[in-house]
């Protein structure tokens, strides 16, 4: 720890103080106090979009001002209509046939890291679907994003507590550092760690000892495929990448084209002002823009014109995208990494097989379990590439960076995208409001459960029956306290299987107790026969034949 962090530190500790006095009454509210808190919430958010979207970018210096705006009213207008009719409070589930209540408890005092890239409207999402599950929230912005971020948190927190929530529901760290975050997401009264960042902050939560929902690394690849509509392609992915510069994690970062329409889409894409690097030029922009296989935060949410010529390269200053063609992947080819500003890696393959394997070698490399694009309108190529990428989102005939995140698709809106266990995540949804809550179950003893007859326990339950493979020899309980005594494993012989009669009943008090095996060695005794009295039902995927029948939209 630095003595520059002991400011940090403490505020870290008084915060914490403050979030548990507001947590233990939040846990209190009902259904409908906090229904009308999230809505007052969505509406200061809304009315404040621009504001904070200017503020971002000013601090920043990332992105573009009417991107940012666009992802602050989504992320409290569309989050918040999302999670409109999410119930979160007290029993909100009857399973009818297991007779199961389920009743929400909310997970408690949140960490919630925050990005650079998108700050504000993280922040106001993670505000929004954190009350809604009945949880106070202490952030932790990233250094360069401090100011806005605790604006962006202030402003809902202010409509919360007007609208009845209680004071200190959401509180900003506004002194900021490694060590100061890492203080907070390992403090005693911490319960839950939500981290939206870059993979060492996510590492640090996961390692953090707290349970913990994190984000895997974007690197998403777009097929273009034969059967596509070049132009509309072209379109999704020029207004995709420009999106805020770029700086969505699920925004395309390659594009794998099918060689008929390389030419076609190559032309389109220049009607819409990207610049097709030279090999000269792809060189130059390489070494800048990727440094030791990661992207140079110098190019992060910076327009073509500026990332171009930071490289050392002249292009139109209007150019919207530089595509770069290459041809392989690792690091000998840097743009084949992530790099979150309009720059694309570009590949010619000779068909959706070839594009397939270069889709799976550049998820491999970076991205796996995130997202995937698709460009075609071939329904057996479109299953190919769901039912075969390690990936969490398959978006078809989309733009990457407003369709990974729920604006332009039907996925759940959300700016926190988990990306499962191809990327190291615990979930791969889109996260939201239901993943900030514990659910418990009440429940009851089955009616077809019925229990065994009052009967004395036999001395024999004192034994067990041991097997040592190959021999199958039988030892006394009492023979595993001999030193010399090879290592078994030991196996239960199951119960007999009785006529249960009705409890309070006399009949069947004749019938032999249900017991352990007797172990005694006895060498008449007959050979154990290898049955399993509980099979095991197994229940097969169905043919991948059947999935061809599905007719997409």
């Amino acid at each position: 720890m630095n003595i520059q962090d002991i400011p940090g530190i403490q505020e870290v500790h008084s915060l914490v103080a403050k979030a548990k006095i507001a947590q233990e009454k939040l846990a209190y509210y009902s259904q409908q106090e906090i229904d009308r808190i999230i809505a007052a919430m969505a509406k200061a958010g809304t009315d404040a979009d621009e504001y904070l979207a200017r503020m971002a970018a000013g601090e920043t210096g990332l992105g573009r001002v009417e991107s940012k705006t666009a992802k602050n009213r989504f992320s409290v207008t569309e989050v918040a209509q999302s999670i409109l009719n999410l119930k979160t409070v007290g029993i909100i589930g009857y399973d009818e046939v297991q007779h199961c209540y389920e009743i929400a408890e909310p997970v408690g005092i949140i960490a919630a890291i925050i990005p650079m890239t998108n700050p504000t409207s993280t922040a106001m999402f993670k505000s929004l679907i954190s009350i809604k599950a009945r949880n106070v929230v202490i952030f932790a912005p990233h250094p360069k994003a401090v100011h806005c971020t605790a604006e962006a948190v202030k402003i809902l927190h202010d409509a919360a507590v007007a609208a009845g929530a209680p004071a200190n529901c959401l509180q900003c760290v506004t002194q900021v550092s490694l060590n100061i975050t890492q203080e907070l997401m390992t403090h005693p009264d911490v319960d839950f760690i939500l981290a939206t960042g870059g993979p060492g902050l996510v590492k640090a939560a996961y390692q953090s000892g707290k349970p913990a929902i994190g984000v895997g690394q974007g690197n998403a690849p777009v097929y273009i495929d034969r059967s596509a509509a070049i132009s509309y392609a072209a379109r999704c992915i020029i207004e995709s990448k420009t999106f805020d510069y770029g700086t969505v994690c699920s925004s395309e970062q390659s594009l794998v084209v099918d060689q008929p329409v390389y030419e076609p889409l190559i032309a389109e894409l220049k009607k819409l002002k990207a610049y097709v690097l030279s090999e000269e030029e792809v060189h130059k922009v390489s070494a800048y823009a990727v440094v030791e296989d990661h992207m140079n935060p110098s190019v992060v949410g910076q327009p073509a014109y500026q990332v171009a010529k930071q490289s050392g390269v002249q292009v139109p200053q209007d150019t919207t995208v530089l595509l770069a063609p290459i041809q392989g992947v690792g690091s000998q080819y840097p743009l084949s990494h992530e790099v979150l500003c309009p720059l694309l890696a570009v590949y010619q393959v000779e068909n959706w097989q070839q594009g397939c394997e270069r889709c799976l070698e550049l998820l491999h490399l970076e991205g796996a379990g995130h997202t995937i694009v698709v460009h075609a309108t071939n329904p057996d190529i479109i299953l190919e590439f769901g039912l075969k990428k390690p990936v969490s989102r398959i978006l078809v005939n989309a733009p990457s960076s407003q369709g990974g995140v729920g604006l332009a698709t039907g996925l759940l809106p959300s700016m926190t995208l988990g990306c499962g266990t191809s990327g190291g995540n615990i979930t791969s949804d889109n996260i939201s409001a239901k993943h900030l809550m514990n659910i418990k179950r009440v429940t009851a003893i089955r009616p077809d459960f019925k229990l065994w007859p009052n009967q004395p326990i036999s001395p024999e339950l004192t034994q067990i029956q041991l097997f040592n493979d190959p021999s199958l020899l039988r030892y006394p309980l009492a023979d595993l306290h001999t030193p010399a005594q090879p290592k078994t494993s030991a196996a239960l012989t199951p119960p007999v299987t009785l006529a249960q009669p009705q409890i309070g009943s006399s009949e069947g008090k004749t019938t032999p107790t249900p017991q352990i095996q007797s172990s005694r060695t006895d060498s008449s005794a007959k050979p154990i026969e290898k049955k399993d009295p509980w099979p095991v039902h197994s229940y097969p995927s169905p043919a991948l034949e059947r999935f061809r029948d599905i007719h997409w939209p």
